[in-house]
């Protein structure tokens, strides 16, 4: 069965998908919830490091995760492992400006998710979250 825009977005309501984002830019995380919010993801957690988003995890255990890859204190790479090491099967959607292949290569080895280029596209990390949420939930 093929889904339009709508019908994702009236899923993605209907289903209560729920997210954390994290960030250390303040109005990053701000706008990124705040749009994930109108598109019907209901935004349950904030946070600005690597440690402070695994702590966010494990307290609220959402459906996704939005994760920065590069913070000052505790990176995104940190969170992820260590949220990899909580649950596998995590949905953790990175967020980068960096385009190194390092990183990528550092990213697939951690099984992210999901690696999203900054600036991104709303409707795109839209797109990337239905698959991947339809995916999770089937399997």
């Amino acid at each position: 069965m093929v889904k339009t825009a709508s019908q994702s977005h009236v899923d993605s309501v209907d289903n209560f998908i729920t997210a954390i984002v994290i960030d250390d830019d303040k109005d990053t995380v701000s706008v990124l919830s705040d749009f994930l919010m109108i598109k019907g993801i209901k935004v349950i957690g904030r946070g600005y490091d690597g440690l402070e988003a695994v702590e966010i995890y494990k307290r609220l255990k959402p459906d996704a995760v939005f994760l920065d890859v590069m913070m000052e204190t505790y990176d995104g790479l940190y969170a992820l492992e260590k949220i990899r090491e909580i649950h596998n099967d995590a949905l953790v959607i990175m967020v980068t400006a960096d385009l190194t292949s390092d990183t990528h290569d550092r990213l697939l080895r951690l099984n992210a998710s999901a690696i999203i280029y900054k600036p991104y596209d709303i409707n795109e990390i839209m797109h990337i979250l239905n698959k991947l949420y339809t995916l999770k939930v089937a399997s």
